[in-house]
């Protein structure tokens, strides 16, 4: 049975065996039950029939059958009040036949067709055979009559065969026995059925041949009991002797019948539980089937009946002395006639069958668990309690008392927490116990339960009295030796007992006799016995706690050797691992003790503060990180606790007619409070503080636990230290939100809680710290221009085209995206983009997003400003958000290169300059923008042309640099004081740059990216590209076209692609084309290289159709000019070169050269004169040749020169 109650209904069910009908069919086992009418067992079972009840009580075993003449048994009519007189070794032997027809139809092959048909003949055999002996037990107790008389001598020949009726059934049950053999000598048979298609269960004859196995075990122990029931006296066979070499009788019969059915039900279970998991000990069944399960239940109600009322003993006797046997040496004692496979788990096959099997009892569960037990509840139902103690506690103190295999919930282990300690002795102390308690408990566990309940119940009857005697028998029994004895379990049970004492009677006269025995205790005990005691007293420090008791006495005691722990803990910093973890054993179990007293503590009393003494302050100076979590875990709860406690108070102060003494008393409890958080702030707030720019307490729990200070010292203002006073809150802001040093990972989690509490915010509003919102704006632009610091010491594997969200830590970038989402909030930054008439969009989830939208909208609002006062005030807070915004970039600037880092900073101060322009052009900010400029565009290394700068850095400038150069060109224009050095930078970083980022042939398709050009292309919205573009020429002609003699300067060919790329994509000027022009004809004429040469002639002829725009047909007069100064500079030297270059402007503007024809005629002249040899034919034919080609002013001039004879 599952449980008591089911188990109990075996024995109450009614008697009637269905009266009404002329034949009852036989009880037998099946296990083919239909649980959908809520049954455990089938109807036909000898528990459900009532078969087992009309035996216990001495009934007819089947009222309604066996009442006619003749009985058909076997196939044959026998008379039915003589047949087993007459006929009994017949009837046995043709029993036998039939078991041996039900074996040969085993080797039949049992296929799904052949199944019906084999179910029926064997299932027809096998009620044949249960038949039969119920016919027996039917026949013993109506017809077998009992001799009263010794001296009676029977004269006819049938009552001969009736006295010997009872010896010749004791043999032929005795050869019964042998034939079938025993039950865990079958084979293995598969216990399922078929279903055919009307939803009937058929059985293959394996199954029917196992039932009636059960069937017939069962019965001849029923049989053999009648017997002895109806005659009262032993009976002896005389075919058989037993073991021992004596007349075998029907009380022996039974006895090793049982032993052997036992031993095979044992055996059964031992193969099922070689195959179980122990995590599914309980879950996992002994019985192969439900009919093992009934059969079991059998035994238990038969064996213990037949105890009762005779010296035969009880159940638990006969399993416990085949338990025994799995403990015992062959040589050790008589062992079973049945042989039986030694476990490898003796001891827990042992508790596993017995917790099984005690489910079946009928009995109260909560003593049937183990043998144990049985005599634990006789003394307590005697109420001798003193018995059990003695015996339990005394003797056995030191055993665990524990299971192998059953989970460790509720069994006396010695990795039990304070407070699991005191759960397992509330749990032993509830008035209603749990029916389970035997599937997790351990049989100490038990004896707790009923110490507890035997207490109570005397002190509710007598008074104190009963308690009085029983502490006077436990305190003397325990001395100096007896505390030196115990063991590492000894302590646990030791401390347990006391608990449960204390938890029922006196928690102080209890608690103060538990630390004098303590003292018994030598300082050398071992680790884990100081760790015991350390949990014993922190549970008895928790029930003080919990009773709302005053911990002083407990407190003194613990926290000073709290105290020296900590002290030995410091002095081992630098130990090895395993006698740091020994100390840290004991000071994690008092760090989580006082976490729970803290938390459980309905108020606080003066005695508090000494658990939190100066062991802290060295505990925390010799933790590592991970110790480190777990005492900033416990100050966290602390703190919350603490607050918690003080707002209570304030409420129950503020209330309306609160007479003197509540009041008097709850001032007394705001002392107490602030005493214990003035101890915090004494022993913990100045490590944390030492602890802001090192790493190594977890970034997290560093930022909280100052966000919880925070929030203490707004809520307690007093209790703060005095280097934070007067004003607590803005000093640890100051800290641990506002300064530049900390890291950033800190400063985002912080100010996130500090912001998400709006009752601090308010009262920062209030307090006249007008700078605070400045000042959290700038730490929060730090920390998004420091989110990749941390990836300094990395490899630099995080290039341009990859995800750079990857380089910041989860949990770091959340933080930053919860502090966005705040800051956001922040009136003053609402204030920013109401001014900015920017519509307030759903705040990004990127953060370099939000800080950019952010920058954009300040430089709005300064150029919305109309008043030049607004306008100061908006300089000074823009530049108050930034603060020393360079020293939050330095570190990639440095050696170590992050990729991400400098695509972030450059990226950030591009749009910054950009966008801050105007406010840059103030002579307030214009220092920034210098510092700025020489920090990230015109640093050392960069000034250095030979040396190469790093390739990271080279592509975040390359991809910012358009917005340096936007920003710098406005602030060049609106500058308030004209400043020669800001327009000198500007050409520097232009100088720099086109050099830098030009290609290395100038037929790579990538020149339009080149950054100086894309700041022409893309700043359509800034007015003065004009000056840009300016002086971009300027710095080409400068520096690009100067050559060292008649070598021409490095990379001309791509400088020209440069020039002629320009001018494709900007408008281009006159006064453009008057500095560059010298250049390129410069270029036609002393180089020779065809793609220099090709590019300097597109150039050329670019500029020419460009100046032709506009001009009406006549030519720009700086266009001639500049024609007429390369004539007169390389006319009479390169004559053929100029030549070809005119023939090729002549093409694109005739009127351009025809204006020079007077030039050229002059120039050909002071060659002829110089040369003084007259006429040069061939540069007279060049020249003409290019004439040719200006229509008929140029062939009048031919003429001319044909006339010429000068």
């Amino acid at each position: 049975m599952d449980s008591s109650a089911a188990a109990s209904t075996f024995l109450t069910d009614s008697l009637e065996l269905e009266l009404g009908t002329e034949w009852c069919k036989p009880p037998c086992f099946s296990c083919a039950v239909d649980n959908r009418g809520g049954k455990n067992f089938s109807g036909e079972s000898y528990l459900c029939s009532g078969a087992l009840k009309r035996l216990i009580l001495n009934l007819d075993p089947l009222p309604t059958n066996f009442e006619e003449d003749t009985v058909e048994i076997f196939g044959i009519q026998w008379v039915t009040e003589t047949a087993l007189v007459n006929s009994s070794r017949e009837l046995f032997h043709l029993f036998r036949q039939q078991l041996y027809n039900l074996e040969t139809l085993l080797q039949a092959n049992c296929d799904f067709g052949k199944v019906p048909n084999l179910h029926c003949k064997a299932d027809s055999i096998r009620q044949q055979c249960v038949t039969f002996l119920h016919y027996v037990k039917v026949f013993i107790f109506r017809y077998l009559k009992v001799q009263n008389d010794e001296g009676h001598v029977p004269v006819h020949p049938y009552e001969v065969l009736e006295n010997q009726l009872p010896s010749v059934l004791v043999d032929e049950l005795r050869g019964l026995l042998l034939y079938i053999g025993h039950l865990s000598e079958l084979p293995s048979i598969n216990i399922g059925a078929f279903v055919n298609q009307n939803q009937i269960k058929l059985f293959p004859p394996s199954w029917h041949l196992l039932h009636l196995h059960l069937d017939v075990h069962w019965l001849v122990l029923e049989i053999l009991h009648m017997l002895g029931e109806k005659l009262k006296q032993v009976i002896f066979g005389h075919q058989f002797m037993n073991l021992a070499g004596d007349n075998l009788t029907n009380i022996s019969l039974f006895e090793e019948h049982c032993e052997n059915l036992l031993c095979d039900l044992i055996s059964l279970s031992l193969n099922r539980y070689d195959k179980v998991r122990p995590s599914e000990s309980l879950m996992s069944h002994h019985c192969p089937c439900l009919c093992f399960k009934e059969l079991w239940v059998l035994l238990i109600h038969l064996l213990d009946h037949r105890s009762k009322w005779s010296f035969s003993e009880s159940f638990w006797n006969w399993l416990n002395k085949v338990l025994k046997t799995l403990f015992e040496k062959s040589s050790d004692q008589r062992r079973p006639s049945v042989p039986i496979i030694q476990p490898r788990d003796p001891l827990g096959f042992s508790w596993w069958i017995i917790t099984h099997v005690a489910s079946f009892y009928q009995f109260d569960l909560i003593y049937v668990n183990i043998p144990f037990s049985y005599r634990l509840h006789s003394a307590v139902s005697s109420d001798n309690i003193y018995v059990a103690r003695a015996y339990l506690l005394l003797k056995n103190l030191n055993s665990s008392f524990s299971i192998s295999w059953l989970p460790l919930k509720g069994l006396s282990n010695i990795i039990k927490s304070p407070s699991s300690m005191l759960e397992m002795v509330k749990t032993c102390c509830f008035d209603k116990q749990d029916h389970n308690l035997y599937k997790s408990s351990s049989s100490y566990t038990i004896f707790l339960c009923i110490l507890a309940k035997v207490v109570k119940k005397a002190m509710k009857n007598n008074g104190p009295h009963p308690w009085k005697q029983v502490k006077g028998r436990i305190y003397s029994k325990f001395h100096q030796k007896r505390m030196e004895e115990l063991t590492e379990v000894g302590l646990q049970n030791f401390f347990n007992l006391f608990l449960l004492l204390a938890a029922v009677v006196e928690v102080e006269d209890v608690a103060s006799h538990v630390l004098d025995l303590l003292n018994f205790l030598k300082p050398a005990f071992m680790t884990s016995q100081k760790a015991l005691i350390w949990k014993g007293q922190m549970a008895f420090l928790l029930m003080y706690a919990q009773k709302n008791l005053d911990i002083g006495v407990l407190a003194d005691r613990f926290s000073c050797a709290f105290r020296e722990k900590a002290k030995e803990f410091l002095v081992s910093k630098n130990d090895e691992m395993a006698q740091r973890q020994t100390f840290w054993t004991l000071l994690s179990i008092y760090i989580d003790g006082v976490q729970e007293v803290f938390e459980t503590s309905y108020c606080l009393y003066a005695s508090h503060e000494k658990l939190l003494n100066d062991g802290f302050s060295m505990l925390l100076r010799a933790c590592r990180e991970s110790e480190l979590r777990t005492v900033l875990n416990f100050l966290q709860a602390v703190l919350a606790r603490i607050r918690s406690m003080h707002q209570q108070l304030c409420q129950e102060l503020q209330r309306d007619g609160v007479d003197l003494i509540v009041q008097s008393s709850l001032s007394a409890k705001e002392r107490h409070l602030a005493a214990v958080a003035s101890a915090l702030w004494r022993h913990f707030f100045s490590f944390l503080k030492s602890q802001r720019m090192s790493q190594a307490v977890p970034f997290s729990q560093l930022a909280d636990t100052a966000a919880d200070f925070t929030l203490l010292a707004m809520d307690m203002p007093s209790t703060a230290p005095s280097d934070l006073q007067p004003q607590p809150v803005i000093s640890i802001i100051q800290l641990f939100g506002w300064d530049d040093i900390i890291w950033p990972q800190v400063v985002a989690r912080y100010l996130s809680h500090f912001l998400q509490n709006s009752t601090l915010c308010e009262a920062l509003s209030q307090s006249g710290y007008v700078s605070f919102q400045a000042l959290t704006v700038r730490s929060w632009i730090r920390c998004v221009l420091q989110m990749y610091i941390k990836n300094l010491s990395g490899p630099d594997d995080l290039f341009i085209d990859k995800n750079l969200e990857q380089a910041v830590e989860k949990e770091y970038m959340e933080q930053l995206t919860e502090l966005t989402r705040l800051l956001f909030k922040l009136p003053e930054v609402k204030s920013i983009f109401s001014k900015a008439q920017i519509e307030y969009l759903p705040i990004p989830e990127d953060p370099k997003k939000a800080l950019v939208r952010f920058l954009e909208a300040v430089g709005i609002t300064y150029g919305n400003l109309q008043t030049l006062s607004d306008k100061s005030a908006m300089v000074t807070k823009s530049l108050e958000y930034l603060g020393e915004v360079l020293k939050y970039i330095k570190p990639y600037l440095g050696k170590k290169v992050s990729s991400a880092g400098l695509q972030l900073t450059y990226g950030m101060m591009g749009i910054l300059v950009k966008s801050w322009a105007q406010i840059f052009a103030t002579s307030k900010a214009q220092k920034l923008l210098f510092r700025i400029i020489d920090c990230l565009l015109l640093p050392h290394t960069v000034l250095q042309q030979e040396k190469e700068l790093p390739a990271p850095m080279l592509t975040a400038i390359q991809k910012s640099l358009p917005l340096y150069l936007q920003g710098m060109c406005i602030v060049c224009c609106q500058s308030q004081n004209p400043n020669a050095y800001l327009n000198q930078l500007l050409g520097n970083v232009i100088e720099q740059y086109i050099g830098r980022f030009l290609p290395a042939s100038p037929y790579v398709s990538d020149l339009g990216q080149h950054p100086v050009l894309l700041a022409l292309r893309n700043s359509t919205t800034i007015p003065p590209t004009s000056s840009l573009k300016k002086c971009i020429v300027q710095v080409i002609r400068k520096s690009y076209f100067d050559y060292k003699g008649s070598s021409p300067p490095p990379r001309l060919a791509s400088i020209l692609a440069f020039i002629l790329q320009l001018f494709k994509e900007t408008n281009t000027d006159i006064c453009e084309v008057e500095l560059l022009l010298p250049g390129i004809l410069k270029c036609l004429v002393l180089v020779n290289e065809p793609q220099v040469k090709r590019l300097a002639t597109e150039n050329l002829q670019y500029m020419v159709k460009a100046c032709q725009v506009g001009s009406e047909a006549e030519p720009a007069a700086q266009l001639t000019s500049v024609f007429r100064q390369f004539i007169q500079d390389y006319g009479m030297r390169y004559d053929y070169q100029v030549y070809s270059i005119l023939e090729t402007v002549a093409t694109l503007d005739q009127q351009v050269v025809i204006h020079l024809i007077s030039t050229l005629t002059q120039s050909l002249k002071d060659s002829e004169r110089k040369g003084g040899l007259g006429r040069n034919i061939a540069q007279r034919e060049a020249y003409s040749k290019l004439l040719s080609h200006l229509g008929p002013m140029g062939q009048d001039e031919m003429q001319k020169l044909e006339n010429d004879n000068t």
